[in-house]
C-alpha cells in the first residue's frame, strides 16, 4: 500500500514513517508541502494521503480542496494539531475521510487508518 506524507516539518515526517513501518507500510512518498504533493501524486498515485493542515506555500486544506476536485476516492487523512470543532468540520467538508491531532500515539495514528480504510473498502 503506497502512502503519501504530507508535511512541511521533517521531524514530523521522520516520526510518521517510523510508526507506518511499525505499522508494516512501507511504501512512503514524502511531500514538504501542498504544492510538492500535487506534483508527486500523479506519478506516485497513493492509496491513502497523510496531510498536515499548517504549511508554507500551499496549505492541507488548500491541497484536498485541489486533489478532490478530480480524485475523489483516495483516503485523506488530517494530521495536524488543529483541534478545535470548527477546524475538523472544516476539513471534513474539504474532502478528508478522517482526522487526528498532533501529537498522535502509534496506536491512535494506526486505529485511524484501519478506520479509514475499512470505510472506504466497505
Amino acid at each position: 500500500m503506497k502512502i503519501l506524507l504530507v508535511d512541511d516539518s521533517k521531524t514530523m515526517r521522520s516520526i510518521q514513517k517510523s510508526v507506518l513501518s511499525q505499522l508494516g507500510y512501507t511504501e512512503i512518498e514524502e511531500a514538504c508541502d501542498g504544492q510538492d504533493a500535487l506534483s508527486k501524486v500523479g506519478a506516485f498515485q497513493p492509496d491513502l494521503m497523510l496531510v498536515d493542515w499548517n504549511m508554507p506555500i500551499m496549505d492541507g486544506i488548500t491541497f484536498v480542496k485541489q486533489i478532490r476536485q478530480t480524485d475523489k476516492t483516495t483516503p485523506i487523512i488530517m494530521v495536524t494539531t488543529e483541534s478545535e470543532k470548527a477546524r475538523v468540520i472544516e476539513a471534513i467538508k474539504a474532502g478528508v475521510n478522517n482526522y487526528v491531532v498532533k501529537p498522535f500515539t502509534p496506536d491512535s495514528l494506526g486505529q485511524r487508518i484501519t478506520e479509514t480504510l475499512t470505510k472506504k473498502a466497505a
